[in-house]
């Protein structure tokens, strides 16, 4: 009789066993018990991949064995790729080692296939004291939709000061954002409208090169001149004015005014003061002059002042200066330059959240005004805690980098350098129309919006220059954004930043809200950890085998005990 229980109860235990390997082929679940909810997908990543009907087929270039932080970048690639697919099987993904797999020669040409299309490798030195070994290693997913492809770089670029491991950190952070984002621009059916005001000096083409190539692949970009127009059309999803030098009309305030009014979003990139090095090294001692641009009464309206000052920051980037002369030879060497501020972020806004340092030379300050309307205003960037200001005039002079920084005389810490204000906005023309006005733009289809129609946004940021590249004349190409010639160095968060204004400002699905998303970085001491190194291993691998053997003793005994009656 027993045995025949026994027989029933294993036929039942499999046939539980089979029933729910039927049921997971259907349904995937999990729980995140995580305090930071790692695991856990936002609503919108939700949503965007329960919308997907066909296939979408990644391959993760970071195969093979790899060292202990990239394995856990590795690890955390599959586990997000895993909730994708659990959401929605036509999310297809492999795992692939471009250094593995062939010949010498063969690897050589995929090497330079992924060249082409902008894939590079990182090259990591593995091993202890002189035992050191070279390995090359490519952070990229590349996403295929079709005939679209979107290449993600896995890895966030390292700022300075920042240990490997919080950069890890930072890059698994941001995955689900990356990977929501690459198959959003994916399935896109129409792409964004963006345009820069041309008219209005500032930055020319040569300089915007590099932002407008880079903003061409996933949005249609032109220029446009507002004096030649009379309204910015519906169509237009985002304005970027981009360091004017030149005073916009009322006609020009108008423009933007009722764009803004009719749900328009505007990135505003505003030089205040007009500085350069070269104004310096031309005369030694420089009086920069103010930009009018005729924009600070419209600002204040919408609850924004730029400041007529530039910030000074211990936080900078360095300049040459000569020292002395060696066998007739000028002898040149760094300093650092105060005016030069080297930004980090630690807003929690998408925008900034998580980027490396941004390079941004000669910068205002801004202010926040308190206004009637229904409008949030978020700062998305500050100087450092050690930073000050120089109201205009002021004299600029290379002489300050003769003597050592007082560090008690920075003492104005955080200054905001870019500001989001997005909602409901009242108009600045509102009861300045005359009704010969009015009527005029009856007449030629125009209404005139007094307050928001829909909800706008615009960013606003202290400096125009940063998003500018330079010219290689030996290369013949334009640089990166962030490119600093006298470092030799580019800051990857200069073109990370503008782009993910661009992203936020146009992105009506909320998926730019993964990347505010933050993993708590759990650290080992590496000290203890070398000095209990054997201790430790015993504990994991010897102590279970004793309590396994413990068991079985125990078990066996216990049981001789019972059948031996």
């Amino acid at each position: 009789m027993n045995k025949k229980n026994n027989i029933v109860r294993l036929v039942i235990i499999l046939l539980i066993i089979l029933f729910v390997n039927i049921i997971g082929q259907y349904y995937h679940g999990y729980y995140d018990f995580t305090d930071d909810k790692r695991y856990s997908l936002t609503e919108p990543t939700q949503k965007l991949l329960s919308s997907q009907k066909d296939i979408i087929f990644v391959k993760v270039l970071l195969g093979g064995d790899l060292p202990s932080g990239f394995k856990r970048l590795q690890n955390s690639v599959k586990d997000i790729l895993s909730q994708f697919r659990a959401i929605n099987p036509k999310i297809v993904y492999m795992f692939q080692n471009p250094m593995e797999g062939g010949t010498v020669k063969q690897i050589n040409k995929v090497k330079e296939d992924l060249r082409k299309e902008g894939i590079v490798p990182v090259n990591l030195f593995i091993g202890e004291g002189d035992s050191k070994t070279e390995k090359s290693i490519y952070p990229y997913a590349i996403f295929s939709f079709g005939k679209r492809v979107y290449v993600v770089n896995l890895l966030e670029a390292q700022a300075s000061g920042v240990p490997q491991e919080q950069t890890l950190n930072n890059s698994v952070a941001l995955l689900e954002y990356k990977f929501a984002n690459a198959i959003q621009k994916l399935r896109m059916e129409r792409k964004n409208n963006i345009v820069f005001i041309g008219d209005k000096g500032g930055l020319d083409d040569v300089h915007i090169n590099t932002l407008f190539k880079d903003l061409s692949k996933y949005y249609y970009v032109a220029k446009m001149n507002i004096d030649s127009t009379h309204r910015i059309h519906k169509d237009i999803d985002l304005v970027i004015v981009a360091r004017p030098t030149k005073k916009f009309s009322s006609k020009n305030q108008f423009v933007l005014d009722q764009y803004l009014m009719h749900g328009g979003n505007i990135i505003w990139l505003i030089d205040k003061v007009e500085a350069s090095l070269d104004s310096i090294n031309k005369y030694g001692m420089y009086t920069p002059k103010l930009i009018e641009t005729g924009l600070d009464d419209m600002f204040f309206k919408y609850g924004i002042r730029i400041n007529p000052n530039l910030i000074q920051d211990i936080q900078c980037t360095r300049i040459p200066q000569q020292i002395g002369m060696n066998g007739g030879k000028p002898q040149i060497e760094l300093f650092p330059w105060f005016y030069h501020l080297l930004v980090n972020s630690n807003s929690d806004h998408p925008v900034s959240n998580g980027i490396s340092d941004i390079w941004m030379p000669f910068v205002s300050s801004i202010d926040t005004i308190e206004t009637f309307t229904d409008t949030k205003k978020t700062i998305l960037l500050t100087s450092s805690r050690t930073s000050r200001f120089q109201l205009y005039p002021m004299r600029l002079t290379f002489q300050i980098m003769k003597y050592k920084p007082q560090i008690k005389n920075f003492n104005k810490p955080f200054l905001p350098i870019s500001v989001l204000v997005g909602g409901n906005f009242e108009s600045f023309f509102k009861n300045r129309l005359t009704s010969e006005t009015k009527e005029m733009l009856k007449k030629i289809g125009d209404d005139f919006a007094e307050k928001s129609v829909k909800p706008g946004k615009m960013i606003f940021v202290g400096d125009g220059e940063f998003v500018q590249n330079l010219y290689n004349t030996k290369t013949n190409k334009p640089t990166p954004i962030g490119y600093n010639k006298w470092e030799n160095f580019t800051f990857q968060g200069n073109k990370d930043f503008i782009l993910n204004a661009v992203e936020y400002m146009m992105d009506d699905n909320g998926i730019v809200k993964a990347r505010s998303k933050r993993v708590k970085l759990r650290l080992l001491d590496k000290g203890k950890l070398l000095k209990e190194k054997t201790k430790w291993q015993l504990i994991n691998i010897v102590f279970p085998l004793v309590l396994l053997a413990i068991f079985g003793l125990l078990f066996n005994f216990k049981r001789r005990r019972k059948y031996s009656k």
